[in-house]
């Protein structure tokens, strides 16, 4: 009786023995998942690649059939691709400085209260502020290698010309190779001007002035009413005349003041050349990712393409549907091919983030001085760059990471160029900054399906500093967006109050 209670007893402790080797042997494996998955979203190397004013539908990937962009759409089946991407203006200057801050442009300052609502001119001493915090700055702290490559757009120097308190060597990217203003058609010969119009529209009414009122002095003089000192009519045709050379001299030597490019604070090619430029700034940018294998880097490869002035080398030239637009964006997709290649060569490409958008809609407007059509395609989408219609802020937003972000995805919920910050922010290990308000939000949940709504409730749209739009994504509604759009904000405002009572009742 004894003994059989033994052996009893003996069975049941083997028995809970092995259950409790087993539960701890799953408490094991659970933890090394857990502490694989925390090591690969933690710290990867990111490659952010904007292009200039390409439109949405420009792409295979969105639709469009006969551009041919297979590297691009190789992103959207390997990734994630969001369909109601937001830029947070319809502007370069003002959409950039959102995207590096992850703010609005109107609190760093970058939106405009003139007409004008980008940086024209490399002597501007405007610029993105030095007390804003860009990602490159949080991440370049956390150890990364940081790099700009191409288009800059956000000002140089402040009290001289060698301050570079605007430069991007001053916003934490390591290296810079590109221009630090924009490209413009003034800079390509034979492209026309982007300035010339505004000039000739602007001297009508000082040139009809000055007519008249020398018509009217010779008149005056010719009467007898009084005479006219011919010494004050001399300073007065010596102003006009040297105002007139001022311009002239302007013109002609603008793209040799204007149009350079730069490598770190140094200028390199003045005026700028755009024989095979296209492929000198992805071999910076290659060259860039193999001097950092084995460090955590960050890479914004800025293009050019497919801003006006318009131009593509001679691999590319004529070889797509869409005129010299076509090739252009043909050729940024070769490049972005050619950064994909080089990941897999070194092996990075489980360890890189890549993100690829627009700064804004395309500028549908562009016509070349031959007549040729020079602007993108937005899709169905109405207006384009320069507007809050949603063909300006609507844009490509492309996530690929291999076995983190689910490939062939698509999330149908707004976002924004902004949310940028916070995802790479979060992902490097860095903090947040806690003194100042950040408008974007962390990407990675939903980029993983661990939540299906965004996080924006509301996203703000604003003509240089000038509210436009707002776009509402109420929470508790299966409605996925509403917006408005006026110029005047108290009629916006009225449309805004009108919409939410409806969608409340």
């Amino acid at each position: 009786m004894c003994l059989t209670r033994i052996v009893t007893i003996h069975t049941s402790l083997n028995s809970f023995r092995k259950k409790m080797g087993l539960l701890l042997l799953l408490i094991i494996c659970h933890c090394a998942v857990n502490s694989i998955k925390t090591h690969s979203v933690s710290k990867p190397n990111i490659i952010l690649l904007m292009a200039d004013d390409l439109g949405i539908g420009d792409l295979g990937c969105y639709g469009n059939k006969t551009l041919r962009t297979p590297n691009i759409d190789r992103l959207a089946e390997e990734g994630v691709t969001l369909t109601q991407h937001i830029a947070a203006a319809p502007l370069c200057t003002p959409s950039r400085a959102a995207f590096l801050t992850g703010r609005y442009p109107i609190r760093s300052g970058m939106a405009a209260f003139s007409r004008v609502g980008v940086f024209l001119f490399s002597a501007s001493s405007g610029g993105l502020p030095s007390e804003e915090i860009t990602f490159s700055k949080l991440l370049k702290q956390k150890g990364y290698a940081t790099a700009l490559i191409g288009k800059w757009h956000l000002g140089m120097n402040c009290e001289s010309s060698n301050d570079f308190c605007h430069h991007p060597r001053s916003h934490g990217f390591d290296y810079f190779y590109g221009l630090p203003v924009t490209n413009f058609r003034d800079c390509k010969p034979g492209q026309g001007s982007v300035f010339l119009k505004g000039v000739q529209k602007d001297l009508v009414i000082p040139v009809q002035i000055t007519g008249i009122a020398l018509v009217s002095l010779a008149v005056v003089q010719y009467i007898g009413l009084f005479k006219v000192p011919f010494k004050a009519l001399g300073y007065f045709l010596l102003i006009i005349t040297i105002s007139l050379v001022v311009l002239i001299f302007f013109f002609y030597h603008f793209r040799q003041l204007n149009c350079f490019l730069m490598r770190d604070h140094r200028i390199i090619q003045q005026p700028l050349s755009y024989e095979n430029l296209t492929q000198r700034l992805t071999k910076e940018a290659m060259k860039f990712i193999e001097r950092n294998t084995d460090t955590p880097f960050l890479l914004f490869l800025s293009y050019l393409h497919v801003h006006t002035a318009l131009y593509a080398s001679e691999n590319f030239k004529g070889k797509s549907k869409h005129g010299l637009y076509g090739d252009a964006v043909e050729e940024m997709d070769w490049s972005v091919g050619q950064v994909l290649d080089v990941l897999e060569k070194h092996q990075l490409g489980d360890k890189t983030l890549v993100y690829f958008t627009s700064d804004q809609g395309a500028h549908v407007e562009e016509i070349s001085s031959a007549g040729e059509v020079h602007g993108g395609y937005n899709g169905i989408y109405k207006g384009g760059k320069s507007t809050n219609w949603e063909g300006g802020i609507r844009v490509p937003g492309l996530l690929r990471w291999p076995g983190v972000v689910q490939a062939g995805a698509y999330i149908d919920e707004p976002t924004s160029n902004m949310d940028i910050f916070p995802t790479i922010v979060k992902l490097a290990g860095a903090q947040l900054p806690s003194d100042r308000i950040i408008d974007g939000h962390d990407l990675l949940p939903l980029l993983q399906g661990e939540v299906t709504q965004s996080k924006h409730e509301f996203l703000f749209h604003y003509c240089n500093a000038y509210l436009n739009a707002v776009r509402w994504h109420p929470g508790n509604s299966a409605r996925i967006l509403c917006s408005a759009r006026h110029t005047s904000c108290s009629v916006l405002l009225d449309q805004i109050s009108k919409m939410m009572t409806f969608l409340l009742l």
